[in-house]
């Protein structure tokens, strides 16, 4: 009798998921992700399709993008593996009165055929996937030969990627686990997707997280964001000051304000690819 064993060498994708997904579901994402709606508007206005195109969210969250596409006629297919996100785009969705089609769907191998539609897109959410390379492969697989892939992606030296690195720092991710972040680096897209693209455009954005000072940011991402609601609860008291400190610290490196509010600039990428 064989008994299958895990490689010691390779990240156990299935259980990091797992704890993935207990993450984002924990906390109201939703709190959060509605602040960011205009990234999704940017991305559809930059893809610019036509009504009656066939649009794949990947990693949808609370359905920004999902929105963005189905306010311009799209047919769009909204999916997320966490349930409870895709029941908060689905509220938002209903409460417009439009009309999307809903799937729980792991990002690394969703469930559709190849080239069925004419756009996939992802706005902070593919980014996350740990086999980075098994979703890069997916969003070109179920693409159509000349659609489009769009993508809005934290850059690694902005205020959120440099954000999660500071979690790393006291909440250590699983070994073999790649940073996120690399999606925001152009030069990564470009490896990855370069072979199987007609063209490949990348545009340096900024979107502003604007809170009543920088304690309020900490204590609405401790309360509502899943990684950051995971991490203080991960940690012991003396580690969760010590984390809320170096996130004050690093707010502070970011920070335009001067009246003691919290205006911070967070770069990311927003990727528009022309698929083979």
């Amino acid at each position: 009798m064989n008994v299958m064993t895990h490689d010691a060498s390779t990240p156990d994708y299935a259980a990091i998921k797992s704890k993935q997904n207990a993450a984002w579901a924990s906390g109201d994402y939703a709190r959060i992700g509605v602040t960011l709606q205009i990234t999704g508007e940017g991305l559809a206005e930059s893809l610019d399709l036509p009504p009656g195109a066939k649009v794949l969210d990947v990693a949808a969250g609370n359905g920004n993008a999902t929105l963005a596409f189905a306010r311009r006629w799209c047919k769009v297919t909204s999916t997320d593996y966490v349930d409870k996100l895709l029941a908060q785009g689905r509220a938002r969705v209903e409460a417009e009165g439009l009309e999307v089609a809903w799937r729980t769907a792991d990002t690394e191998r969703l469930p559709f055929e190849d080239g069925v539609f004419d756009a996939v897109v992802s706005t902070f959410g593919v980014m996350f996937a740990p086999d980075q390379m098994a979703a890069a492969d997916e969003l070109v697989r179920v693409c159509r030969r000349g659609g489009l892939i769009g993508m809005a992606n934290w850059t690694p030296d902005g205020f959120i990627g440099q954000l999660f690195k500071a979690l790393g720092r006291h909440v250590p991710p699983p070994p073999g686990i790649k940073s996120p972040a690399l999606w925001g680096s152009r030069t990564w897209i470009e490896e990855v997707f370069s072979s199987r693209s007609r063209a490949i455009t990348v545009n340096e954005r900024q979107f502003v997280f604007r809170y009543t000072s920088p304690d309020h940011f900490i204590d609405v991402f401790r309360t509502y964001y899943g990684p950051v609601h995971k991490a203080f609860l991960a940690l012991e008291p003396a580690g969760q000051a010590a984390l809320a400190s170096d996130l004050r610290d690093l707010i502070a490196c970011f920070n335009t304000a001067k009246d003691g509010t919290m205006r911070v600039p967070s770069d990311y990428l927003e990727v528009v690819i022309t698929r083979t």
